[in-house]
């Protein structure tokens, strides 16, 4: 399950994208379905399972422009998991290239359709 849904960043590229962080409670769960739903000028992600509000922003006049526009918004997803990621307290250094190991972390990117209301 997702525990919680961080929206960090908006811009206009090809149409609406989003930068969105999606902390998980556990490493092997895959349950993270998005629904998009515009009204009263603000975005909301919803589950589309549970019809749970996950995150929401209020849009820019220019956002709103290209969102209507498209109807679509791209999402790019950095999924992270509590005690998995976070700071890195030990660094242990790969010795043949001498640079530091860093934290694994999946990142997906997807179009997904907006519904407006």
């Amino acid at each position: 399950m997702v525990e919680t849904v961080e929206i960090s960043r908006v811009n206009i590229r090809d149409s609406l994208s989003l930068d969105i962080s999606v902390w998980m409670l556990h490493p092997d769960d895959w349950n993270f379905r998005p629904k998009m739903v515009f009204s009263n000028e603000q975005l909301q992600i919803l589950c589309a399972v549970e019809g749970t509000l996950l995150a929401h922003i209020d849009l820019e006049p220019e956002h709103v422009e290209i969102l209507m526009r498209d109807r679509v918004a791209e999402l790019r997803v950095k999924f992270q998991v509590q005690g998995m990621h976070g700071r890195l307290n030990d660094i242990h250094p790969i010795i043949a290239d001498g640079k530091a190991k860093k934290l694994a972390t999946a990142n997906w990117k997807t179009t997904q359709p907006v519904e407006f209301q």
